[in-house]
Formats: structure tokens, sequence, C-alpha cells
């Protein structure tokens, strides 16, 4: 079974710090960019951050320029998003999503056709 499952997410204080981790099974990362986006109760998706394939590009939202930093380790078949100097508007269900690409190119756009996605983690920045 194709699947991607994240996990890290939790709750956690303004100013704190999580790591969330997507991780496939059953098809290799390899051929894959990566894509993080989330979403809140009444809001729609937003692209997060992205990473190549080889993870020679990335791309953030403007929201976590700074706070954020995906990256992947492709012999665990899992990209991280590390997260800090958490807010609360940060809170909401973080998914990522894989895009077979041969390029090394990402896209963090809601709008971009990604070929698999996760069920989501839910991240939660309150005190």
């Amino acid at each position: 079974q194709l699947q991607l499952v994240e996990s890290g997410g939790g709750l956690v204080q303004p100013g704190g710090s999580l790591r969330l981790s997507c991780a496939a099974s059953g098809f290799t990362l390899d051929y894959y960019a990566i894509g993080w986006f989330r979403q809140a109760p009444g809001k729609e998706r937003e692209g997060v951050a992205c990473i190549s394939r080889r993870g020679g590009r990335s791309n953030y939202a403007d929201s976590v320029k700074g706070r954020f930093t995906i990256s992947r380790d492709n012999a665990k078949n899992t990209v991280y998003l590390q997260m800090n100097s958490l807010k609360p508007e940060d809170t909401a269900l973080y998914y990522c999503a894989a895009d077979f690409i041969l390029s090394d190119y990402c896209s963090a756009s809601p709008t971009h056709e990604y070929d698999y996605w996760g069920q989501g983690t839910q991240v939660t920045v309150s005190s």
C-alpha cells in the first residue's frame, strides 16, 4: 500500500518547537518532491514549504520563513519539517504530499497537483 504518514504533531506553547516527520511506505521518495501544507478550521489549505527530490531546492511561505526548515533523508524515506518559534496562528492540521518529478524542483502551491497525500498531524500552539 502506497502511503505517506505524518507524525510529530502535538500541543506546544508559543515560542516552542516541534519537528514533523513525513514517512513514505510502499514507494521510495527518491523521485518525489515533498510539500508540507496546513489547514486551519474555516481556512483554505496553505502551502508551508517544499523540498526538491535531491534536496537542492526548497521554498517557504512568507509566514514561516526564518522559523521553519524543511529537510529530507532519502535513506530513511522521510522528510522533516522543523518548526521553531511557533505562534498561535501556526495552529492547523499539517499534511505532507509527494510529487513525482524528475527535475530538482518543488512547488508549495496548494493548487499544484501532488500524487500522494498523507492524513495529517495536528499542531496546536497555545498557552
